[in-house]
């Protein structure tokens, strides 16, 4: 049988993968995407069930990411932004703490009910100063150190540190304060800049845009099986008989399955639980994310919302929708629902007796685990000449998927020209 000859193979149509076929393509490339899953995206996709559109662990998209302007049309996916800021269940009551930069004159508000003390405003001023200056953060590695260090050195302590701990954890799915602080205050900037909302199609909008130039030059349900040197480029082999000769490819996948390619462990993760349920009762508090900002450890949840008063798409006329994530790992073993919708309904103040379960998403490897010194532009050849790309060779993150997957474009482009 012919095997067909094509310039660039890339293995994986996560946001990276994506990213990267859709530039080679633009440049005039003959690229081939095989994707062994029966859909793009990845570890983002959203499940529609009975009407309720609930994303593959909880996840928002912040417009602020730098990258998203190269490459998404942001106003086709009409994204439903949550109110800027924060709830916090707090021992006697909640409060929503606002944003500052936005709503300003309600900051003496929360001194006066004693959410912020003056000296919690110096003490986050002097740790979160540094991410007004991007640059220094990504290429400053030696000056970085864990994120519990850093607040420490800071003095930032009290309720307002619980705050702070408890929703990072939720960000970077770390409660141990092990992740770098440049990368913390990064997103922080993020989340300075934009106003994180969720697209009206789900989640799974944003690879499916993404994925809109190279439909024709994508395969799905294609496992690759093979990948062998060949003459002056690579014979690529998939599950179901497939195969082609390519002068260049590229492992787009997870760290997991680019360790069967490029060899060597594949890089720690960290995992995250979201249970969804649905309820009758309508929401009459702000449409934010939610933690828990008592005293000790109350319950498993590390942020929880009550997503369809934000993303109205989200839900059927009439009916509402709640999420609420707790961490995954070797520390963290799955929580019992009972005990997920508890402590989320605990936070957010309201009944839970009427929410009907609607799915629960366990995925073991969410994200990169980022530690201290922050690197953010790690190789993205592998020594047998394979090229590699994903959110674990820049940041784990949206942002860093896109930027990982222009940077092997580009290099790519190099090679072959």
């Amino acid at each position: 049988m012919d095997v067909e000859d094509v310039e660039v193979v890339v293995v994986g149509a996560g946001l990276a993968g994506l990213r990267c076929a859709a530039l080679l393509t633009e440049a005039g490339r003959e690229v081939r995407i095989w994707e062994a899953a029966d859909e793009v995206g990845g570890r983002i996709r959203t499940d529609v069930i009975d009407g309720f559109r609930c994303d593959r662990g909880f996840q928002v998209l912040n417009p602020a990411y730098p990258e998203l302007e190269r490459c998404v049309d942001l106003a086709g996916l009409r994204l439903q932004p949550f109110t800027p800021g924060m709830g916090v269940r707090r021992e006697g009551g909640s409060v929503a703490l606002v944003h500052p930069l936005r709503a300003p004159t309600r900051v003496p508000a929360m001194i006066t009910r004693g959410v912020l003390r003056p000296g919690d405003l110096v003490a986050l001023a002097r740790w979160a100063s540094p991410a007004l200056r991007p640059v220094r953060l990504k290429h400053s590695p030696g000056e970085d150190a864990t994120l519990v260090a850093t607040l420490d050195r800071c003095g930032v302590s009290g309720e307002l540190r619980r705050v702070i701990d408890r929703f990072l954890s939720g960000v970077v799915l770390d409660d141990t304060g092990a992740t770098s602080n440049a990368f913390a205050l990064l997103l922080v900037r993020m989340f300075a800049l934009g106003v994180p909302g969720l697209p009206a199609g789900g989640m799974t909008a944003l690879p499916q845009q993404l994925a809109v130039p190279v439909r024709e030059r994508l395969s799905l349900n294609r496992r690759v099986s093979a990948i062998n040197a060949s003459g002056r480029g690579w014979r690529v082999s998939a599950e179901d008989g497939a195969a082609v000769h390519a002068r260049e490819v590229v492992i787009a996948t997870d760290t997991t399955a680019a360790a069967q390619w490029i060899g060597g462990a594949p890089a720690p993760t960290r995992g995250v639980v979201t249970d969804w349920w649905a309820t009758d009762r309508p929401w009459d508090g702000p449409p934010m994310l939610w933690v828990d900002g008592r005293p000790g450890r109350p319950g498993p949840v590390v942020n929880t919302s009550v997503i369809s008063a934000a993303a109205s798409t989200y839900a059927p006329p009439g009916r509402h929708l709640i999420a609420a994530s707790a961490l995954l790992g070797s520390k963290h073993p799955e929580p019992p629902e009972a005990q997920m919708r508890a402590h989320a309904a605990a936070i957010l103040g309201i009944d839970a007796s009427d929410w009907q379960p609607i799915t629960r998403h366990v995925i073991p490897h969410a994200l990169p685990v980022q530690p201290p010194p922050l690197v953010v532009r790690q190789s993205i050849r592998d020594a047998s000449g394979l090229w590699i790309c994903g959110d674990y060779r820049d940041t784990a993150s949206i942002q860093g998927a896109l930027v990982s997957g222009r940077r092997a474009a580009a290099a790519v482009l190099k090679a072959l020209s």
